[in-house]
């Protein structure tokens, strides 16, 4: 059988996501490198954006963003055990801890890369785009390039204001996960699901193989540093905790997930509603809806209203509000416990993915 193909990089906070899915999985896969002429011939035709990892199917599909490539994968290849897990509790918080990886552990990701491994980001980027330059020229193009992935931290709401905040957020939350992983070798019990892959992806391409954020990760928390290696390894397949519990060392995690994320989804859910009221269906959603205030530990700053988490949380109320009754009353008690009980009456128009585009429902 003709291999799956990823193209992207070992700088890419997503394409490390779906390598160690890929990994973790077994399968057989060519990755290659995102260069200028990946991007020109296979990239922009087929997305009609810059961005990767993109994947090609054995059959010549296109897939873009990862948990488009990871559905696309468990559905193609029925494998067991799924990457989510099979009661609804752990899949409800997999999917919440999916949201969270992806769309709020970037920020110091973004934060630490480009504040604190700026130079060496430039010659990655610029190696990675032209191996064929001297490393003077790679390093001119790589700040080029990377000039695009520094100007999102406005975006992102890092600024002066906030870096105190990011920073003690972030150290806290490497002793939360350091805490459970004294007692769970992953994040729902002795194998990875979606959660773990999520996490995952800014763990390792930023954090972890940046070299300043590296240093600090390592003497900070080495339990969370091996936890990486094992993930970038290719993880393992145990059995996830019994009887669909959570277990309690997660709680910390999720209670800093809703107290800095969920405010900012609010936010921007209202600002969706507005927007949504004078559009059409299936028109595409602007990446940016308008501007909020995010506050992690107290510090306070602008940011914009990205639309995308809205739709990576969609998946989680989906699973919610396919709960019976039993199940639900578990996930409400849990809501109430981590500080987000706004989640259950939470509203917002659907969306759904079109042409690698999130668009109105």
């Amino acid at each position: 059988m003709t291999a799956y193909e990823i193209f992207g990089a070992e700088v890419s906070y997503f394409t490390g996501k779906a390598r160690a899915y890929l990994d973790w999985r077994g399968l057989k896969y060519e990755e290659h490198v995102a260069t200028q002429d990946v991007y020109r011939n296979i990239i922009l035709p087929n997305v009609g954006w810059p961005v990767i990892p993109v994947m090609r199917t054995p059959s010549g599909e296109i897939v873009q963003d990862t948990a488009d490539i990871i559905a696309h994968i468990e559905a193609a290849e029925t494998p067991a055990p799924s990457v989510w897990p099979a009661t609804p509790l752990q899949h409800f918080v997999s999917e919440l801890l999916h949201l969270f990886g992806d769309e709020w552990l970037v920020i110091p990701a973004m934060h630490y890369r480009w504040n604190y491994n700026e130079d060496w980001a430039y010659a990655e980027f610029g190696a990675l785009s032209a191996p064929h330059l001297s490393e003077d020229e790679q390093y001119a193009l790589g700040k080029k390039n990377g000039a695009r992935f520094k100007g999102a931290l406005p975006v992102l709401g890092v600024s002066d204001a906030t870096v105190p905040g990011i920073e003690t957020s972030y150290e806290a939350f490497l002793a939360e996960f350091s805490d459970h992983l004294t007692h769970h070798p992953y994040l729902l019990g002795a194998r990875p699901t979606l959660a773990d892959f999520a996490v995952y992806g800014p763990l390792y391409a930023h954090l972890y193989r940046d070299p300043e954020s590296g240093k600090l990760m390592k003497k900070l928390a080495p339990k969370v540093a091996d936890w990486t290696e094992r993930m970038q390894a290719g993880g393992a397949l145990g059995p996830l905790a019994e009887d669909d519990t959570i277990p309690e060392t997660l709680l910390p995690i999720l209670k800093r997930q809703m107290r800095e994320q969920l405010p900012a989804l609010l936010q921007t859910s209202d600002l969706l509603k507005e927007w949504a009221a004078e559009a059409e269906p299936g028109q595409r959603v602007p990446r940016a809806l308008g501007d909020i205030m995010i506050e992690i530990e107290g510090a306070r700053g602008p940011a914009k209203a990205r639309s995308f988490p809205l739709w990576r949380l969609q998946g989680a109320l989906d699973v919610y509000h396919a709960m019976d009754d039993d199940a639900r009353a578990r996930a409400d008690a849990l809501l109430e416990r981590i500080g987000a009980a706004d989640l259950k009456s939470l509203g917002y128009p659907r969306l759904k993915r079109e042409n690698c585009q999130v668009v109105l429902a």
